[in-house]
């Protein structure tokens, strides 16, 4: 299946709900109003749902708040088409996807080198540099206008997904692409501030007493972090913090691959695993052992057990794949 049949999905439904993966960062975000102002366009209706809450820093986007978070009222929701983006899991909507109790069909977008093809309808490349590149690839193939608010949005998910634009996934068309956003005068210095420069005074203070954290396997080849509960105060961790843990980690000379482990808030010995790597060691194939996935740079997974058994099952596992690299 590819673009076409996306296509041909969107025409054929009127009435959609358009969700992605827990913890919601720019690519999500941005592909879910852009699609959102697409169907919009095609005189057609739906609804933003996720899981979880706007995170910090993401206020800015146009139409932010038309995205609703999952409560006892969702139930109530009326929609003919499941439009699940940047995901490569369904059950990874959280308990959206139970939403979907009449079975209607699912069209999954996404550009995930794990995502199985789940859904009636699906569309996942692994070459896209992001779901708002992808959900680009859809307005030029129906040949519907772009405005500004959907520029701010595609361009912020391509910023994101692509490291601003320094990862192995940006490629010649993500520029080109970005190239036509930036035509609507885009204030790009203001959008990196919102989303990479805006941390509380709490947060930096917390950032400097997890860096000093850090510890490595190796030889130094492994950097990883282990955040337990009562180290994150008011038991929370910004997702774009945690992001910055990761960069600053896979900065350091000869790191070739960094990993975060974060006790769960909502479930006992339950451990958020999120791995970076230069490309020698496939991280995706490393979280998908772990039931996870996403590329090959970049990818995640949630393990069961006590987060130090957890730490000595990953790192082995790398170790592993790092001998015959």
């Amino acid at each position: 299946m590819g673009l076409k049949k996306i296509c041909a999905g969107i025409k054929k439904y009127n009435n959609f709900l358009i969700t992605a993966h827990t913890n919601l960062e720019g690519d999500a975000l941005g592909s879910e109003l852009a699609f959102y102002a697409l169907i919009r366009k095609l005189g057609k209706q739906g609804i933003i749902l996720n899981e979880d809450s706007i995170p910090y820093g993401h206020d800015f986007l146009p139409g932010i708040k038309r995205i609703r978070k999952l409560d006892c009222c969702s139930s109530y929701i009326k929609f003919d088409c499941l439009v699940v983006l940047d995901c490569a899991d369904l059950k990874r909507t959280g308990d959206v996807w139970r939403l979907n109790k009449d079975s209607k069909p699912i069209l999954n977008i996404d550009h995930h080198i794990s995502n199985q093809g789940f859904g009636d309808v699906h569309w996942v490349d692994a070459h896209a540099s992001s779901c708002s590149e992808m959900v680009y690839r859809i307005y030029k193939q129906m040949r519907l206008s772009i405005s500004k608010p959907e520029a701010i949005a595609m361009y912020t998910g391509m910023m994101t997904d692509t490291g601003s634009f320094r990862y192995s996934n940006t490629t010649s068309f993500t520029h080109q692409a970005v190239a036509e956003l930036l035509e609507f005068n885009i204030n790009v210095p203001l959008i990196y501030r919102y989303v990479y420069e805006n941390f509380a005074l709490e947060e930096t203070e917390l950032l400097i007493k997890l860096l000093s954290k850090i510890n490595f396997s190796a030889q130094g080849k492994i950097a990883y972090f282990k955040l337990k509960r009562g180290m994150l105060k008011d038991g929370a961790i910004s997702m774009d913090l945690g992001d910055q843990l990761l960069s600053f980690a896979r900065a350091i000379k000869g790191v070739e691959v960094v990993a975060l482990f974060k006790e769960s808030l909502r479930a006992k010995n339950q451990v958020r695993i999120n791995l970076r790597s230069h490309g020698k060691v496939d991280v995706n194939k490393i979280a998908a052992i772990f039931g996870g996935g996403g590329h090959k740079t970049a990818a995640g997974c949630t393990a069961h057990g006590d987060i130090n058994q957890v730490i000595k099952n990953v790192l082995a596992s790398i170790h592993q794949d790092l001998k015959y690299s």
